[in-house]
């Protein structure tokens, strides 16, 4: 019982004190979740009598069902800040996650598609049903823009400055930031803001919300993911992609143009530069060409 009242309380702390979003505070507590099964299927084990021995049981488990470093990083990460919960609230006195070691993991490069990929899977969009100028909209603004997913279906119709061409996208931890728009994704917003969005019954609570579904409903973020899949489809692309996959598209295909790298971390909304960097990763063929075409000794 101890442990659902401390998660409950962690929550609360999450989302007042640290300003997480919902999505963030979900899965922190799911972890914390995970390690309470395992400590009361294995010792009975109170929150505040959990020492270093018990938390690296739990990661040597989490290994053995090979769940991926990444994931385990950010288990690690949500226990690690469980504790510092505990240790403010006086509940403990010692952390044990002090010396509780993350593993060592790969920097995995993110999926993208290239940009033939992306004009394919627009191209591919059936543009004779009203859904499929929303669907249009969502994929421009999402490559456009280098949204993420919880980004694009909070955008608000009072985030969108039209004259002076960009949005205000609310980010983690509510951070506010501009995002400069083109043109051609300007006129698509637009067009679908005021000739398809405007015929749907839109409920109240969602007037100022920009993407809705036929009921004139806020989407999902499962919404999303299933009109990208079948987009995918439809165009014969055949790799695994997300929503997600279009931000990482985004941020590569500006430094593969030569964007400078930190006016793409303010694009991306990332808080420090070394997030950013995983996109300098170049195409080995694009990689060649630049430097071959450049070097002074291959002129």
């Amino acid at each position: 019982m101890q442990w659902d009242l401390y998660i409950k309380s962690f929550r609360a702390w999450l989302r007042i004190e640290r300003s997480m979003s919902a999505n963030t505070v979900e899965a922190y507590c799911r972890d914390i979740q995970k390690l309470a099964d395992y400590l009361n299927n294995t010792s009975k084990i109170l929150p505040a009598n959990v020492q270093l021995s018990h938390l690296q049981s739990f990661v040597k488990d989490l290994a053995s069902l090979e769940i991926e470093p990444t994931s385990q990083s950010r288990i690690i990460s949500g226990i690690k800040s469980f504790y510092k919960f505990l240790l403010i609230e006086g509940v403990i006195t010692d952390d044990p996650t002090e010396l509780l070691e993350t593993p060592k993991k790969g920097r995995k490069l993110p999926d993208i598609l290239s940009q033939e990929e992306i004009g394919m899977l627009i191209k591919s969009i059936d543009l004779s049903d009203p859904l499929g100028e929303r669907n249009k909209t969502i994929i421009e603004t999402l490559y456009g823009c280098g949204l993420r997913v919880s980004e694009l279906l909070n955008l608000k119709l009072t985030d969108i400055y039209e004259l002076e061409g960009y949005l205000i996208i609310t980010g983690k931890g509510n951070k506010q930031r501009m995002v400069p728009i083109g043109s051609w994704i300007l006129n698509q917003i637009v067009r679908y803001r005021d000739h398809i969005r405007i015929t749907l019954d839109v409920k109240s609570e969602f007037e100022n919300i920009l993407f809705l579904n036929r009921n004139g409903r806020k989407l999902t973020r499962a919404m999303i993911f299933e009109i990208v899949k079948r987009l995918a489809a439809a165009a014969g692309i055949h790799k695994t992609i997300s929503p997600h996959t279009f931000r990482h598209s985004f941020a590569t295909h500006l430094v593969e143009n030569g964007a400078d790298l930190r006016a793409v971390q303010e694009m991306l909304g990332h808080s420090v530069i070394t997030t950013t960097e995983i996109y300098t990763h170049l195409d080995r063929e694009f990689l060649r060409k630049n430097i071959l075409g450049h070097h002074p000794l291959n002129t």
